[in-house]
């Protein structure tokens, strides 16, 4: 995002104080509010007047008052591109139309977002856009939540004047998750930013100009990035779609409904549902006598499970239960483990204590929030890969990496991360070192 500094000013070359003293410039004044509001700039959209800091883009003065202005390249949480040109809008008694998602608004502008010239201008590049985009909406995923769909139909023409064949782009492997059609890519590199700035990951590039232009890989390789399914949410159109979920159904026909999600619905593990929909049991297995698993009847499996359990002890018998286990069943187990003599239930959330006399979690679970990494000046991790052991976790500490100037310790052995960090060790010496204060820190800690 495009930010322009700052500078305050008093507004008086002296102020009285009581006694008939004067405070000089150098001594900084109290800060007010019709100071602070003196930063402020007034500018107007359609007429409206409105107050906004300086640095804001002419795209977010708009939305301060509600005006939605379409755009393809543009995200909020993504650095600005520019190049999709269709948020064009008229400024008063500027000669050309200007892109909102990367100008500044300056004191005084008057933005017209519903004018001649600016229906006119996004109206050409719609033209544009559709000028090589197939007619693939009755076959497309993206059908229904598609923004060139419901743009062109506000924004565009009713009739093309493009009589050209239109171009045609080899598609691109780029892993099991994400099925590729770029024909229908409109170029906004919203995948491109994506994966450079919050994964980390250089994969992703444009080759090619002018008509010409192409996103991919350079060479023919996979997207290799822990958080690669987020493409699919970010892209625009139907160039990257989701490729387990192709064809299964339209957006209106289904419905979103609350849950409680027991994984991390955020990155890859987004389809783990698949996992839990295919070759799953549907009737009860047992070994046959060349260790084959084969179909049998509750009567068969019940009544050998019965006689295994016969001829063991109560403590010979033990039970461990995942994390996807729901409560009625995790009853059950209970119950039967009891009427066996026996209490060794494992679960996850069992810590060993035994010997200890107390639960050791709290020397080292904090209360410390994730989004508190941002706020960080050091971080030391031990034995640890984040970036696919909690990717939503490491993509915190890049970007606290990168913005914050957030320094990376890592005692263990070395792994691949989305930053650079110091590599301390994998002696476990290290730590008490750093707690007795006698390990010599790395220079740039000293910074």
């Amino acid at each position: 995002m495009l930010r322009l500094p700052v500078v305050s000013r008093s507004l008086f070359p002296a102020t009285l104080i009581k006694g008939g003293a004067a405070a000089t410039n150098n001594a900084r004044p109290a800060a007010t509010a019709p100071a602070a509001a003196s930063n402020l700039l007034e500018v107007f959209v359609d007429g409206n007047p409105i107050m906004v800091e300086p640095g804001t883009t002419v795209l977010q003065a708009c939305e301060k008052v509600g005006m939605q202005i379409p755009r393809f390249c543009y995200h909020e949480r993504l650095s600005v591109a520019g190049n999709c040109r269709m948020c064009l809008v008229e400024i008063e008694k500027v000669p050309k139309p200007v892109a909102s998602c990367a100008m500044p608004v300056m004191k005084g502008w008057n933005i017209l977002t519903n004018s001649d010239k600016t229906r006119k201008a996004r109206e050409g590049v719609m033209e544009f856009l559709l000028a090589n985009h197939p007619l693939d909406c009755p076959i497309c995923d993206q059908g229904g939540e598609c923004d060139l769909q419901d743009q062109s139909m506000q924004f565009g023409s009713d009739r093309s004047r493009f009589t050209e064949s239109k171009r045609a782009v080899e598609d691109k492997n780029i892993g099991p998750l994400i099925k590729t059609i770029m024909t229908r890519c409109i170029q906004c590199t919203r995948c491109v930013r994506f994966a450079s700035e919050i994964a980390g990951v250089e994969d992703l590039g444009t080759t090619g100009r002018g008509n010409d232009l192409q996103i991919g890989t350079y060479v023919e390789k996979m997207f290799m990035s822990e958080l690669s399914g987020n493409v699919i949410d970010i892209c625009p159109v139907g160039a990257l779609t989701s490729k387990p979920y192709a064809f299964t159904a339209r957006p209106w026909e289904t419905r979103k409904t609350e849950s409680i999600d027991v994984l991390d619905a955020v990155d890859k593990t987004r389809f783990a549902y698949d996992g839990l929909k295919r070759q799953r049991l549907t009737q009860p297995m047992i070994k046959d006598e060349s260790g084959q698993l084969v179909p049998a009847t509750w009567e068969e499996v019940l009544t050998r499970a019965a006689g295994a359990l016969q001829g063991v002890q109560g403590n010979d018998v033990a039970a461990i239960v995942g994390g996807l286990a729901d409560a009625e069943a995790l009853i059950s187990l209970k119950d039967l483990l009891n009427r066996l003599n026996s209490e060794n239930l494992c679960t996850e959330e069992v810590f060993p204590m035994a010997g200890s006399g107390s639960d050791l979690r709290s020397n080292y679970l904090l209360n410390t929030g994730i989004a508190g990494i941002e706020e960080a000046d050091l971080l030391l991790l031990v034995g640890t890969n984040p970036r696919y052991e909690a990717p939503m976790f490491n993509a915190r500490i890049r970007k606290s990496w990168l913005h914050n100037e957030l320094q990376v310790a890592l005692l263990g052995k070395k792994v691949d991360l989305s930053y650079t960090y110091d590599h301390l060790g994998e002696s476990a010496k290290v730590l008490q070192e750093i707690a007795s204060g006698t390990h010599r820190l790395p220079r740039s800690w000293l910074k």
